[in-house]
This record gives C-alpha cells, sequence and structure tokens, in this order.
C-alpha cells in the first residue's frame, strides 16, 4: 500500500492506506485535544483564531496561531521534498522517509514530554501538526489526490456530491466507480473516528505515550507493505521457473 503507484495503484491499495494513516489521525486528533486542548489535524480552526486576533489589534497573541499554520505547511513542504530527493536517487520506496519522519516526530513528543518538566503547548501543537502535514503530503501524492486522511470537512463534501449521484443514474453512469469514492471515503470517516475513540481511551490510561502506539501503526504498515511486497517477488520468481 506504501509502494504502488499510477496505475499500478488499485483502490484496494487507496482503502488500506486510508484506513491506517486515518487511524492514525484520529489518535493525533484526540490526543491534542484532551493534552492540550488544541486541533492538530487540521489548520482551518486556527486561521480563524489568528483572524480574530489580528481583527482585535493582538498580533502578538495572533503570531501562535500562524505559527501553527505554518508548522503544517513545513510539514507539507518538508515530506514533499523527501520524496522529490528519493525519487530522484531511486534506492528505496520513495514513501518511507516522510513515513519514519512522521512516526519520528510522534515518538519525540512522547520522549519530550516525559523529559521536560512544562513542556510548552504550543510546541506540541506545532509538533503535532508538523507531522499531520508530513502524512497529509504524502498520503495526497501515493493516492494521486484521491486521499487525505487528517480532516474531514472535504470528505463529507465529496461523500454528499457522490450521494447525490446515485439519485441520476443515467447521467452519471460509471456507478461502480461512485460507490468504490463512497466506500472510501466511509473508510476514512469510521476509521478516524476509532482512531479517536482508541486514542482517547489510551490516552487515559498512558498519557502522551498514545503516540507511540500511532508511532508504531505506521512502521508496521511499512514492514507489512515491505513484506507483501517481498512475497509477492518470491512468488513470481518460482511460478517463472
Amino acid at each position: 500500500m506504501f509502494r504502488h503507484q499510477g496505475k499500478y495503484r488499485t483502490a484496494k491499495h487507496n482503502l488500506k492506506i486510508a484506513s491506517l494513516l486515518s487511524f492514525v489521525a484520529g489518535i493525533v486528533n484526540v490526543t491534542g485535544f484532551l493534552s492540550i486542548h488544541k486541533l492538530t489535524t487540521n489548520v482551518t480552526g486556527h486561521f480563524a483564531f489568528f483572524i480574530d486576533e489580528i481583527h482585535r489589534w493582538e498580533p502578538w497573541q495572533g503570531s501562535v496561531y500562524l505559527l501553527y499554520i505554518l508548522s503544517f505547511l513545513f510539514g507539507s513542504f518538508i515530506s514533499s521534498t523527501l520524496i522529490e530527493l528519493t525519487d530522484i536517487r531511486e534506492r528505496i520506496n520513495i514513501y518511507v522517509l516522510p513515513t519514519l519522519l512522521e512516526a519520528g516526530t510522534l515518538v519525540m513528543i512522547a520522549v519530550l514530554v516525559q523529559t521536560l518538566s512544562d513542556p510548552s503547548a504550543s510546541l506540541i501543537a506545532c509538533l503535532l501538526l508538523f507531522a499531520m502535514g508530513v502524512q497529509n503530503s504524502f498520503v495526497t501524492k501515493i493516492s494521486d489526490a484521491v486521499v487525505r486522511t487528517t480532516h474531514l470537512t472535504g470528505l463529507f463534501t465529496d461523500l454528499g456530491i457522490e450521494l447525490s449521484y446515485l439519485m441520476f443514474p443515467k447521467k452519471h453512469l460509471n456507478r461502480h466507480h461512485i460507490k468504490t469514492n463512497i466506500r472510501l471515503r466511509l473508510y476514512i470517516i469510521s476509521f478516524f473516528f476509532l482512531g479517536g475513540i482508541f486514542g482517547g481511551y489510551l490516552y487515559t490510561l498512558i498519557q502522551f505515550n498514545v503516540l507511540l502506539v500511532a508511532a508504531a501503526l505506521l512502521i508496521s504498515g511499512l514492514m507489512y507493505s515491505r513484506l507483501k511486497f517481498k512475497a509477492i517477488l518470491v512468488r513470481r520468481k518460482y511460478q517463472n521457473r
């Protein structure tokens, strides 16, 4: 699910990666909200708060929200840059480094919270937003903009549009494609919701260590993808004998 690209990528690959990453995003979202009372998987609300502070002539207060926005942007930029650099060298799967970067960032947050006596809420928010920027960037590129997993506004919009298409079968003939997209949206929404429930429950037990679980899920996804690819190569090798 992390390897196939372009014409070799199927709806099944997108479902797998969407389920995993939306579950991770749900964990991150609830962790940010419960710990520092910030939404840390998208920037829409932070942009509104930033504009509100500017409107009240308190730009210094608003600068923290601008920092949140830029953290998400920087994560997306770094993720895409790593993909482009890896693609040039063509040595490893181009999505390995961004995934490891996201996992490493989540681990670093958990370690910082355990190490520092009073970690800054703004620093935690920036790092969580950076991680989500990384994730949103590489999943957008790997799925050719079909999958986005860190926020649900666009998903509900697309889901509403695609559900309306089913009411006009004569106008929208490719019902299989429409139903495939609807299924994908429902998977993302469901796993984001399940990740939130799972993350919220674990947070009450282990606090920020829940981010270690999210990081482990990302690494497990990479390992699963690599092992499955190797298994396919071995099977093809024996079939060609």
